[in-house]
């Protein structure tokens, strides 16, 4: 293993994280031997020019500078690139996890040294990497923009609509399906705005404008908790700045 790469160690579902003068906090860098030479590393990417290695382990050096924290909060500590390449990590690391036997006959697999594969050698079936798109809508009407909330978001926060695309459909159909679902609302003029991946585990969000067509809001109490029109000089507490929510509804209040 090249000695001058990165290593990003996940140690349950926890990142360790270092300090650096030049980058802030970002990844471990330096000689596998002085982690405990991990089993089975990830190739997952480039950091500052160099390969950027993942691998889990049960524990760390007790010598080991740093620190461990959870994936969602690496954005605020590290930045944008550093949480894009841990989440890309932890994909790659759970995925591998999920399918160490065959779903079809439950032999044991093995990964493909060419691609992300896990390949059965019993009966040949190959599980890659899910990825699992899901449509985010901001519907605006005049000045106002609808957002709404989860019972699962924290306290008064509110976003854009946003759902999972199911088998056979399409992402449009999906925009329209699901804003209809959640609050009732008919939408038209819907325009691509931008997508990220959100390793929470697995999605792609995929966003997009939309324009009001009709209808009353009337929110599915199953999904959401409430949903109303607010004018984009008076929102309510948003979502973090590393997600796609933000940068939609942030994006809109520019207009």
């Amino acid at each position: 293993m090249n000695n001058e790469c990165y290593w990003l160690l996940r140690s349950e579902n926890q990142f360790f994280i270092v300090s650096d003068e030049q980058h802030g906090k970002t990844f471990l860098l330096g000689r596998a031997s002085d982690y405990g030479d991990p089993e089975r590393p990830l190739l997952v990417g480039e950091w500052d020019g160099r390969p950027c290695y993942a691998a889990e382990v049960d524990s760390l050096p007790d010598h080991a500078p740093g620190e461990l924290t959870l994936l969602r909060p690496l954005y605020g500590m590290a930045g944008a690139e550093a949480f894009a390449i841990a989440g890309r990590a932890s994909l790659l690391m759970d995925w591998r996890r999920n399918h160490r036997f065959c779903g079809r006959c439950g032999t044991p697999t093995t990964m493909k040294s060419d691609e992300f594969a896990m390949a059965c050698p019993a009966c040949g079936l190959l599980a890659y990497p899910r990825i699992s798109p899901a449509v985010m809508v901001l519907v605006e009407r005049g000045n106002d923009l609808l957002l709404a909330r989860s019972p699962h978001f924290r306290p008064g926060m509110f976003s854009a609509l946003a759902g999972f695309v199911e088998a056979g459909e399409t992402i449009e159909q999906c925009a329209v399906r699901e804003v209809r679902e959640e609050v009732g609302v008919e939408i038209t003029n819907l325009r691509y705005f931008r997508s990220q991946p959100w390793p929470f585990p697995d999605s792609l969000m995929i966003a997009f404008f939309a324009d009001y067509a009709g209808g009353e809001i009337t929110p599915d109490p199953s999904e959401i908790e409430d949903a109303g029109w607010f004018p984009r000089d008076q929102l309510p507490p948003l979502p973090n700045p590393e997600s796609i929510a933000r940068h939609l509804i942030d994006a809109a209040c520019r207009k």
